[in-house]
């Protein structure tokens, strides 16, 4: 389960990047507005992929952000290039070990 979870959320993630990205692309780099077209699709898809966790919808938004947290670090990386520190992957590894302790918490909770 945790492994469906945290795959679940790497991809509503992805949606919820991609979703802002093309806005910014359209913003501050003089990129087409049609851009906002998909942007809106990939929004969509963000708030329809986080309802299909089992858990109550706070629960679902505080466990989320862990995985965000990477998954925005690693967007930093491979679509802007940019390097990570030590600090970006520690910071990293303390927001998915909230993330593993609210989920493990969900059955008994």
């Amino acid at each position: 389960m945790l492994v469906k979870t945290a795959l679940l959320f790497f991809f509503t993630a992805i949606a919820e990047i991609v979703g802002c990205f093309l806005p910014w692309l359209w913003l501050k780099k003089g990129m087409t507005a049609w851009l906002l077209v998909p942007a809106a699709a990939s929004l969509a898809l963000f708030v329809w992929l986080l309802t299909l966790h089992p858990a109550a919808s706070g629960r679902v938004y505080a466990a989320y952000g862990g995985v965000y947290v990477l998954t925005a670090l690693i967007w930093l990386r491979v679509v802007d290039g940019v390097k990570l520190s030590t600090w970006d992957w520690v910071g990293a590894l303390v927001a998915l070990s909230g993330m593993l302790i609210i989920v493990t918490g969900w059955g008994r909770a």
